[in-house]
């Protein structure tokens, strides 16, 4: 089952690729939504330009130039592709660790009423031990008495009350 979700996993992300080519193409061609990435693309740029200069110690108050908008149009394609990718590789991860955890629950129910299950035959093993400790001393209590008949006659009485649990059940 393992290898067969991992391979699941796999090739949905080789689709997931092509899928992203396309986006990458059609962000392109259509004016809306080129309009939308490229003014994403270019506040992605002002951010990052700002990270490093931050970085190398420069001043953060300069005027950023734009990029040109075939640029920016590539840079929100690519980011975008990659979005989809990663998108669907996080799905993915989070269905494996659902999975997991599913299994991981149906194992420890099942722990547990193997548990229930060995505490019930311990309960019937006492209240066995039990009845077979009063059998016992009301043996103990005939033999003191030294009266084999009576013993005889309790042994006859257990083998007649065993043959009769035994027809009835």
């Amino acid at each position: 089952m393992l290898p067969l979700l991992k391979l699941g996993t796999l090739a949905l992300r080789t689709i997931s690729r092509p899928i992203a080519r396309r986006l990458k193409v059609e962000a392109g061609l259509h004016p809306r939504f080129r309009n939308y990435i490229i003014s994403f693309a270019q506040a992605n740029y002002r951010f990052g330009t700002n990270v490093q200069r931050r970085l190398y110690g420069r001043a953060t108050d300069v005027v950023i130039r734009p990029m040109d908008e075939e640029k920016a149009v590539g840079a929100a394609a690519e980011l975008l592709g990659e979005l989809v990718i990663f998108t669907v590789a996080g799905l993915a991860i989070i269905f494996e660790v659902q999975r997991s955890a599913r299994s991981e629950a149906r194992k420890e129910e099942q722990r547990k009423q193997e548990i229930e299950a060995m505490k019930q035959k311990g309960t019937n093993l006492e209240k066995e031990v039990q009845c077979l400790k009063a059998k016992l001393q009301e043996m103990e209590q005939l033999v003191q008495r030294r009266s084999w008949l009576d013993l005889i006659r309790f042994w006859q009485s257990e083998a007649l009350e065993e043959h009769k649990s035994a027809r009835f059940e």
